[in-house]
């Protein structure tokens, strides 16, 4: 019972860790079940040492014989997939087979999807500020600054918080706001944020002179914090 147990504990514990993105995504890749297989026995066999696995150790554990094997990673390669690289070591040059492109391809596709969804927020954000649905127009200036300005939605989210802060809620302020950002080369929220710290810090010190109480200015750029709602 006991080399029973302790059977069953090393079946159970040996196991081997890959991506759950594979999973989820081979499919959206063009990906068969059947390749997919293949890509996990590669990456076991590499786990194990084995960097360039022969035709006849991929397919040892599989019902596919060598020759549709080989139909196989001949795909995989024409998917840019998989490719074979090589290492020089030693003065002896090594080849191995590359599976870079594919989770390369994953994290690409994740990145996209991403994105979607933050510009599908952007246009609820701007909704939501105006208090209305957007104009046709209106969306297809949004979707010039996403597309042909290649602007992050959160860019475009600060620029909105700071026409609102200013009480200047209209389109063509935010998009002023945006051409100056670009001129003084401001990519990030966090360039952003400096800028307009800055902007505001020169400001109060031109209108001290005629204040008496300098105005409170932390409210004006707390918001571009890129979590801040």
């Amino acid at each position: 019972m006991q080399n029973d147990s302790a059977y069953y504990y090393h079946v159970i514990f040996d196991q081997m860790t890959f991506p759950k993105s594979l999973l989820l995504n081979y499919t959206s890749l063009g990906m068969t079940e059947g390749e997919l297989v293949v890509i996990l026995q590669i990456y076991r066999l590499q786990s194990e040492g084995n960097r360039l696995p022969s035709i006849q150790a991929i397919s040892e554990h599989m019902t596919i014989n060598e020759q549709e094997l080989a139909r196989v990673l001949k795909k995989l390669m024409n998917k840019n997939l998989i490719k074979i690289e090589q290492h020089q070591e030693d003065h002896v040059i090594y080849e191995w087979y590359s599976l870079e492109p594919i989770w390369k391809k994953i994290y690409d596709q994740a990145e996209q999807e991403e994105q979607a969804e933050q510009e599908g927020k952007l246009f609820y954000l701007f909704e939501q500020e105006f208090g209305r649905a957007l104009s046709p127009i209106e969306i297809e200036t949004i979707n010039h600054w996403l597309d042909d300005d290649q602007l992050a939605p959160s860019l475009i989210k600060a620029a909105l918080r700071e026409a609102v802060l200013m009480g200047k809620l209209n389109f063509r302020y935010v998009d002023r706001i945006l051409i100056e950002w670009r001129k003084k080369g401001v990519k990030t929220v966090e360039d952003a944020r400096k800028v307009s710290q800055s902007f505001r810090q020169n400001s109060n010190q031109t209108s001290g002179t005629q204040k008496k109480k300098k105005r409170d200015t932390s409210v004006y750029y707390n918001w571009l914090d890129e979590d801040g709602e």
